[in-house]
């Protein structure tokens, strides 16, 4: 009687032994599924955020444009990643949800920086209009717009005159705001350029900053600032 007594104890223990083990079992398997999932989930999450961030479209659907021109190769500190101009421009186009716009060249200037100097002379001295590549614009529905360069012989670079000869009637009577990357001569003529090429527009206080990395990466703050002051902010 012992025996079967003990004997079925032994049965009792160890069915609850394989219970318990088969509970433990499926409560590793459950939390490592929720685990998993969680996982992926943020993964997903965080992966969806990057393509936002990546994909964000720096054009707007308001009345501000930016138009610049600007140069990674030919600049005295270049070869550039970005170049000076389009970084300021960018900043800009960030803090206003502006569209933009950038003056290709149809006829590349030089790779080096005393070459495109030189050419950039020449073709102030003869008053020249280099052309440009890329479809010009509709700018007839912007009330505000930006014109950026780097300051070439304390002007405007010609091909930047292009542009503005081209757009002359439809520029005529908005709000321009020049801004320019420089290695001393700061707005130079710019803003004198448009308040006479332009007399009947309005010609907002206009942004400058020495074309180098490290001044122009610093930059951002100063025209928050600018565009505070001169009350153009998205």
């Amino acid at each position: 009687m012992k025996r079967r007594q003990m004997i079925f104890g032994i049965g009792v223990v160890a069915i609850l032994v394989a219970l318990f083990t088969w509970n433990f079992s499926r409560g590793r398997q459950s939390t490592s599924t929720t685990s998993q999932s969680q996982s992926t989930t943020s993964s997903q999450t965080a992966t969806a955020s990057t393509s936002l961030q990546t994909d964000r479209d720096l054009s707007g659907d308001n009345d501000v444009l930016v138009v610049y021109f600007s140069r990674t190769e030919g600049v005295w500190d270049g070869p550039l990643e970005i170049g000076h101009t389009k970084l300021i421009a960018d900043y800009i186009t960030n803090a206003t949800n502006a569209d933009q716009y950038e003056i290709i060249p149809a006829v590349a200037y030089p790779k080096e920086y005393e070459a495109t100097a030189n050419q950039a002379r020449e073709e102030q001295e003869a008053d020249a209009r280099p052309a440009i590549a890329n479809e010009l614009p509709d700018i007839s529905g912007y009330e505000i717009i930006f014109i950026g360069a780097p300051v070439w012989w304390s002007e405007y670079p010609m091909i930047v005159r292009t542009f503005l000869d081209a757009e002359a009637e439809k520029l005529a009577n908005k709000t321009l705001v020049p801004f320019t990357t420089h290695l001393g001569s700061g707005l130079g003529n710019t803003q004198r350029q448009l308040e006479s090429q332009f007399p009947n527009a309005t010609v907002l206080d206009g942004f400058t900053v020495r074309g180098e990395d490290k001044t122009v990466q610093n930059a951002e703050s100063d025209i928050t600032a600018w565009l505070n002051k001169i009350g153009v902010r998205k």
